[in-house]
């Protein structure tokens, strides 16, 4: 690539995947809450790529709505990984500079090794770089043919492997950096498979090989990041792999987790220093916990979560789109939905944000040093003032302003006393 010239991205994600028996697009099957197609997309987004083009074929429609602010093209005929780059070529016109292209079912590739695939390309003047990984069992994997010198000579398809080949134990991940002219020039002599009636992108490899152009590669440093996305099964693992990761980062922050095989924290969450999460606890979406909090057990954080510094919330209290201020404890049996509540403040057992009327979510404002009395229900939009008091089992209807320092009680609560 010459100096000033840009990298462009492709990700392909036009296949209907057969395997995994379903009527969605392979790719728009979720992990962690989110597509496939959204964790790859959020993957390359740090790098800048201009453009970013994703191939949709198979419900087509469905797939451009979830990769929102990218370039979409549209493979009219399902014929193949390699007529699939073809049908984008119209958007990286001018033909100049480098192409990444990755399989949008492969969300496990970690950033750092996208970081080393496209330093290595860049400075070895190769036409293509490519990532491999060596697998113990690498059946079901296009498999890696390297000659006498240890050169990448070709990428042999599962389905075109032969008993002498077999061996092999490195395989194709599916993300490759190419020089994109000769990637072009190649794919105009691929043939069509006459097994799988398709255009395989591997099949450039072996041809831009015989023209004499360097192949290069980089291999992954953990071999599940190779993992692609074929079947349910693989879905599950790659969903195991994402929380293993997100609770290795958060441990690795300087958070305690009890029990990581009882616990799900979604990568995109976000928990302070010394917080400690107890068993049987989900915390998913885009969730911010500060330092010194508690979590669980069997508590649930939903997207939209914020806990300030050392609010603690306890068994079967679900959390979303709510802000809990620091020293705040929400212990039992509770739903906090599209509410605020203060500093230092005590919610009850069994307290419930109704926060829906039927057409829309309505707040709840719970200030600092409220004390809910257990069972309280706030029929949304509510406010409780400052050290204000609900009184257990109270019904707080819509509307409803407690003044600050006050007690109310009853259903519908009335004052009880003001200025305690």
């Amino acid at each position: 690539m010459k100096k000033g010239e840009k990298t462009a991205c492709l990700i392909l994600g036009a296949g209907k995947g057969t395997r995994m028996r379903s009527s969605l697009p392979k790719v728009l099957h979720r992990i962690q809450g989110k597509t496939m197609i959204e964790h790859v997309l959020e993957l390359v987004a740090p790098f800048g790529f201009i453009p970013t083009v994703v191939v949709t074929g198979y419900k087509g429609a469905e797939v451009a709505k979830a990769a929102k602010g990218v370039k979409i093209i549209r493979q009219k005929k399902l014929l193949g990984s390699g007529h699939a780059v073809i049908s984008a070529k119209a958007a990286f016109a001018p033909l100049k500079g480098d192409l990444l292209v990755m399989c949008g079912d492969t969300p496990l590739v970690r950033r750092d090794t996208l970081r080393r695939l496209l330093k290595e390309h860049r400075s070895n003047g190769a036409a293509c770089t490519l990532v491999t990984a060596k697998l113990k069992d690498p059946a079901g994997y296009g498999r890696i043919l390297r000659d006498e010198n240890d050169d990448i000579e070709g990428i042999l398809e599962e389905t075109d492997i032969l008993a002498g080949n077999s061996a092999t134990d490195e395989i194709n991940v599916g993300a490759y950096c190419f020089d994109i002219v000769h990637l072009f020039e190649a794919l105009k002599s691929v043939k069509i498979n006459k097994k799988k009636k398709e255009y395989y992108l591997t099949d450039v490899i072996d041809l831009l090989r015989k023209r004499g152009l360097k192949i290069e590669s980089v291999c992954t440093q953990d071999e599940k990041e190779a993992l692609g996305v074929n079947s349910r099964k693989d879905l599950s693992s790659a969903e195991e792999v994402m929380r293993e990761r997100a609770l290795k980062r958060s441990m690795d922050n300087g958070v305690t987790v009890v029990d990581p095989r009882n616990t799900y924290i979604d990568k995109s969450c976000e928990i302070g220093r010394d917080t400690v999460i107890m068993p049987f606890t989900m915390i998913e979406g885009d969730v911010k916990i500060g330092r010194d909090c508690t979590v669980g057990p069997f508590a649930r954080l939903r997207s939209g979560t914020r806990l300030d510094d050392g609010a603690e919330i306890g068994n079967f209290v679900e959390v979303t789109r709510s802000r809990i201020g620091s020293g705040t404890k929400i212990k039992h049996h509770s739903y906090i939905g599209d509410a605020f509540v203060g500093k230092n403040a005590n919610i009850g057992a069994g307290t419930i944000t109704a926060n829906y009327d039927g057409k829309k979510k309505n707040r709840t404002v719970i200030k600092d040093g409220a004390f809910i009395g257990s069972g309280t229900i706030f029929v949304a939009p509510v406010t409780v003032g400052r050290k204000a008091v609900t009184g257990a089992g109270s019904v707080l209807t819509k509307n409803t302003k407690v003044p600050d320092s006050s007690v109310v009680l009853g259903v519908p609560a009335r004052i009880l006393k003001e200025d305690r």
